[in-house]
């Protein structure tokens, strides 16, 4: 796709339907809740482990927003707080502030520790789950006042690598129950750039989506572009599925989505005025 065309589009949005801006606004902000949750125990599980000596008694972790402050929480088998580190929003380790005091789970921190527990327990019973050679699969609840999620994402164990798909959304009630389990990807892309120089890393990207419940970009392909966009040289990556073409502009951290019908009205326009 042409820069040009997607310098239309952005400056367009305005004019695309209103609709769609809402999905994509929705989109994104669920994204940027997963990518900050993530951030903080990318960061948080490096600072504990350099400094919490009893490996062997980690049970877990999962991180979460308090008051919009991202916290990471490490736990022990026995389900006592072991961790708790708080960082800024930049997620600098150098400033964030470590605690080892042995606790019990705040309230908050106990619905976390409930649905991450089942949604474990759920993977390990259900074949629905796939597992990769060197990769883990990640575990990320998220709690809104309307709804309780666990995302499952597929994170490489190996540097110079990302993945997108091979990821799952699993839905809880407000009893905790498990709703709803829910494959957000046909398979497992996985981008490399450990052989390529730097220079010739392409600026953009692109796959697509089959699955007919999702049709967008999913908000796990927003966090993970947000994690590795830097490392990746990412500037604009697409997503396109049946109908529709999900747009996300990595240097501006935006997302627009337009029909496929659009697109190709927009393409055969920008090559009449830029033959």
């Amino acid at each position: 796709m042409k820069k040009t065309a997607i310098l239309f589009i952005f400056c367009s949005l305005p004019y695309f339907a209103q609709n769609l801006q809402k999905v994509a606004e929705d989109i994104k902000n669920e994204g940027v809740q997963i990518y900050r949750s993530e951030m903080a125990s990318w960061n948080g599980t490096d600072l504990f482990l350099t400094n919490f000596k009893e490996k062997e008694n980690i049970g877990g972790y999962f991180s979460y927003l308090e008051n919009d402050i991202p916290r990471c929480i490490f736990f022990s088998k026995d389900n006592k707080v072991i961790g708790t580190i708080i960082f800024p929003t930049n997620y600098k380790p150098e400033n964030a502030k470590l605690d080892l005091t042995v606790r019990e789970f705040s309230d908050v921190e106990k619905e976390y520790a409930a649905i991450r527990q089942k949604a474990l327990t759920h993977i390990n019973n259900d074949t629905i789950f796939k597992r990769y050679n060197n990769t883990n699969l990640n575990l990320v609840p998220i709690i809104n006042p309307k709804e309780k999620k666990v995302f499952v994402l597929t994170g490489p164990s190996v540097n110079g690598v990302m993945v997108l798909g091979n990821d799952y959304v699993i839905t809880f009630n407000k009893k905790n129950e498990i709703k709803k389990v829910e494959k957000l990807h046909k398979g497992i892309i996985v981008h490399s750039n450990a052989e390529i120089p730097k220079e010739s890393i392409p600026e953009g990207g692109s796959h697509t989506h089959v699955l007919e419940d999702w049709p967008y970009i999913t908000s796990t392909d927003v966090c993970t572009l947000m994690l590795y966009s830097n490392s990746f040289g990412i500037k604009i990556y697409s997503v396109i599925s049946e109908k529709y073409t999900s747009i996300w502009n990595a240097e501006g951290n935006k997302l627009v989505i337009i029909t496929n019908d659009a697109m190709k009205r927009i393409q055969e326009d920008q090559k009449k005025r830029h033959p």
